[in-house]
């Protein structure tokens, strides 16, 4: 499993998440200075975290893409028990 090293925008974002924070791109750009919001969530997947994208409609009728931090789904945490009997590891994928 990867880490978050501290003092990185990656944490920051990680934080925010964990705390029940949910977190646009508009918001995460100020608020951090993260200019890519789909990567960060990427990296704190990685890290072994559910990371959920939700799309809603903003007050101005603009599509925007959410992230909130959630419990994993039962079909998530089956296919990770699968991959480890098959004898995958973070390191060979």
């Amino acid at each position: 499993m990867k880490f978050i090293s501290k003092n990185t925008k990656t944490f920051k974002v990680f934080n925010a998440l964990y705390n029940g924070a949910s977190l646009t791109q508009s918001q995460a750009e100020k608020r951090f200075g993260v200019g890519n919001l789909a990567a960060e969530a990427s990296r704190i997947r990685q890290s072994g975290y559910a990371v959920y994208a939700n799309t809603r409609k903003a007050g101005n009728g603009v599509q925007v893409t959410e992230y909130a931090m959630g419990k994993p789904s039962r079909e998530i945490v089956a296919l990770g028990y699968k991959a480890k009997a098959k004898g995958y590891t973070l390191d060979t994928i």
